[in-house]
């Protein structure tokens, strides 16, 4: 594919554009779809929902209007004036279900209207508007009130809004700083365009690709920040092997050979990398379906589909650009010479750099050394991460620079039996809904007892038309993550409902919220885990036997990408859960007090292919070097430091990408950020520099079993040149 772009670059180049725009068209004409809220329902809470579902006692969304004083204490006829304006106007919309009378708090400062909306929790987002712009019309008509409207509706619609700034916050800080380091590498403004543009196409072509993959895996909201984050790394990365071989081979035939043999080359050999590498990129990210979430599949739909586009670019247009710039570059040449000028000579990075050759000594000269003092290095990174605390991030951890949520603190401050409700979903048969009313209010009775749920509420019992199936709404006033929330859940399972309705012939129950959402959802990703680990090292391993035809690398392979993972996920519970990226760098102390249930998942699964990038580009040229007959001890060092340049680019790109993402306002999007970028770092300065070739080095031949080209590579003599170029040009 990429022999033919390059023999025909403007067919080429049309039809990777052609690809795009199809791609995009296509996508925007299907439009995205969206998850509900039937795709995110999980273990019991999700069987109550589905309960409540059935019979039409589905969560009512509610808004909630807060009236309190600016300062000083509350006039209560002024609050009194201001909920009765509130209250008819809020009459007056047609999403508006009802409207409850005025609630006081307990201190008397603060006064609350509730507002109930029509539909389901799925349609309230798009409700909330109308009713934002009455708050802020009374707002206006009681300037000395402080008037604001919070609910789960609202708070839904603050958090996408500030997800869509950060959005355009990191592109605002990726472009540039790329365009930067991409101008250090190749000190020209047409070649750093290359990258630049075969990144933003390729991501263009992943939105296209990602809104038609929803109609069958459902969108959860984050996919255009996983497209960003991960097609601008891989396109960059992509390119700059190719880049790199192409200028390499280049300097290397002295001008011997034509633009078209040098795409070649580079297609048989970094072109074959970075296909193997998205290859492995797109199967291990392929696991997080066995996980069986929404989310997980989201994320890692929206992961493959850039992925394959980044590939499929650098088959299609990076050779097409490759030869017309080369052409463009011949033809600037030759005027120079016409004009007397003298050419100055190609570089291409055929000698060691001075730099990395120092960088390499230690695991050439003293390999065991430097092997053991890495993977302790690594291992004393990684222990942190035995008191990893994972927790479903939720409004507790949250950005408060959203209005909403201000008003949700204050909200939940000044009534506290509205921070969490238990909803106990019970279906029977008809004839027993006496039965099931009386074991509700014997379950009523055991509650008010319990220090742990609300006092002076009064729960809310409701029972659908048919009287088969009824609910009961519990309130808690303690905060969503805290120990006595998560006692009172598992009290409500596992003692009080079990004496009660559990003792209703027939009787069938079980209790949804936000508690139980959360609590669920983590224990179904706990028992995912395995699985889906487990898959994950299988397949790398094989992936990497096979491609080297070595089991020996296959291992080594599985071991350096846990080190790195490791390593990672022990910063991350340094940096955030033991707070020091808010004492560092001022982060939000709410998105640093526990690690977000799907981060190490993710992580975990995105740099084991990731780390294959490296992997497969570095001991691809210690295996090209090794198949022509160099010792393994020198194949080392040269296949290393012929690919540190292009790789330690890649990796400050990488970097920056992942970097900017810690500087966005949701918590799971600035740990997966961080951990991305630290491991990036970690894999492509101590796994790749010092560990790999300290571990190769040591094994010699043995690194290559069973591989029988390898053992008879070794026992002949070296090539002369250990190039594709010297074999092309001798014949």
């Amino acid at each position: 594919m990429a022999t033919w772009s390059a023999r025909h670059p403007w067919r080429g180049l049309a039809v990777w554009l052609a690809f795009v725009v199809l791609s995009l068209g296509v996508g925007i004409a299907m439009g995205t779809h969206s998850a509900t809220v039937d795709d995110h329902r999980t273990g019991e809470a999700g069987r109550a929902e589905t309960m409540a579902a059935e019979g039409h006692l589905d969560h009512e969304p509610v808004e909630q209007v807060l009236i309190s004083a600016r300062s000083g204490p509350l006039d209560r006829a002024a609050a009194d004036a201001a909920a009765r304006d509130i209250t008819a106007r809020m009459h007056k919309l047609p999403e508006v279900k009802r409207v409850a009378p005025a609630v006081r708090s307990a201190d008397g400062g603060t006064l609350r209207v509730a507002v109930t909306l029509h539909g389901s929790d799925a349609d309230a987002d798009d409700h909330v508007a109308p009713l934002a712009v009455q708050t802020a019309a009374a707002q206006r008509s009681h300037p000395t009130l402080r008037m604001e409207e919070t609910g789960s509706p609202s708070i839904s619609v603050g958090v996408d809004t500030q997800r869509g700034d950060d959005l355009a916050l990191s592109e605002a800080i990726t472009l540039p700083i790329t365009l930067l380091t991409l101008l250090a590498v190749f000190g020209s403004a047409v070649m750093v365009a290359v990258p630049l543009l075969l990144a933003l196409t390729s991501i263009a072509a992943a939105v296209g690709l990602s809104m038609i993959a929803s109609h069958v895996v459902p969108d959860v909201g984050v996919g255009m920040n996983i497209i960003i984050l991960i097609g601008m790394a891989v396109g960059v990365d992509y390119t700059l092997f190719y880049l790199k071989r192409e200028r390499e081979e280049r300097a290397r035939s002295g001008g011997r050979i034509g633009p078209e043999a040098l795409v070649e080359l580079a297609a048989a050999t970094s072109g074959r990398a970075i296909v193997v590498s998205g290859f492995a990129v797109v199967v291990s990210t392929a696991t997080l379906y066995l996980a069986t979430d929404v989310i997980f599949s989201s994320l890692a739909t929206c992961t493959i589909v850039v992925v394959l586009a980044a590939v499929l670019s650098s088959l299609t247009a990076l050779p097409a650009l490759l030869v017309k710039t080369a052409r463009r570059a011949e033809r600037r040449a030759a005027r120079r010479e016409a004009k007397g000028r003298r050419q100055r000579p190609a570089k291409g990075d055929v000698e060691a750099g001075r730099i990395w050759t120092a960088l390499l000594r230690p695991a050439s000269k003293h390999p065991l050394i430097t092997l053991c003092v890495s993977v302790l290095l690594m291992l004393g990174l990684s222990a942190p991460a035995l008191g990893m605390e994972l927790r479903v991030l939720n409004k507790d951890s949250h950005s408060r620079e959203i209005p909403a949520l201000q008003a949700y603190d204050r909200l939940t401050a000044a009534y506290p039996e509205l921070r969490i409700e238990h909803q106990v979903v019970v279906q029977a048969p008809a004839d027993k809904a006496d039965q099931v009313a009386g074991a509700l209010r014997q379950l009523e009775r055991r509650t008010e007892q319990d220090p742990l749920y609300a006092k002076n509420v009064k729960p809310t019992v409701r029972v659908s038309a048919d009287r088969r199936t009824s609910a009961i709404y519990l309130a808690v006033p303690h905060t969503l993550s805290s120990p006595e929330a998560l006692t009172s859940l598992d009290r409500l399972r596992h003692d009080y409902l079990p004496s009660t309705v559990g003792t209703v012939a027939g009787a069938q129950f079980a209790v949804t919220g936000e508690v139980p959402h959360d609590t669920d959802y983590l224990a179904h990703q706990n028992e995912k885990l395995p699985l889906v680990v487990g898959m994950l090292l299988l397949l790398t391993f094989l992936l990497t036997a096979l491609v080297f035809r070595s089991v020996v690398l296959g291992l080594i392979g599985v071991v350096l990408n846990l080190l790195s993972a490791a390593a990672a996920f022990g910063l991350v519970v340094v940096f955030f859960q033991h707070g020091l990226a808010s004492t560092l760098f001022g982060f939000d102390p709410a998105a640093t007090s526990a690690i977000g249930s799907r981060v190490p998942l993710f992580l975990f699964v995105i740099l084991f292919g990731l780390s294959m990038d490296y992997q497969v580009f570095v001991v691809s040229r210690i295996r090209e070097a090794a198949l022509n007959g160099v010792p393994t001890r020198e194949a080392v060092l040269q296949g290393t430091v012929t690919s540190a340049k292009v790789v330690t680019s890649a990796a400050v790109v990488m970097v920056t990408v992942f970097a900017s993402f810690t500087l966005l306002h949701l918590a799971e999007m600035k740990q997966i950020g961080f951990s991305l970028a630290v491991a990036v770092l970690l894999d492509a300065f101590v796994i790749r520099v010092l560990i790999l070739p300290a571990a190769l080095t040591l094994l010699g031949r043995a690194a290559w079993w069973p591989s029988r080209g390898m053992r008879r590579a070794q026992e002949r003599e070296p090539a002369a040149a250990h190039s594709p170029v010297s074999a092309l040009t001798s014949l």
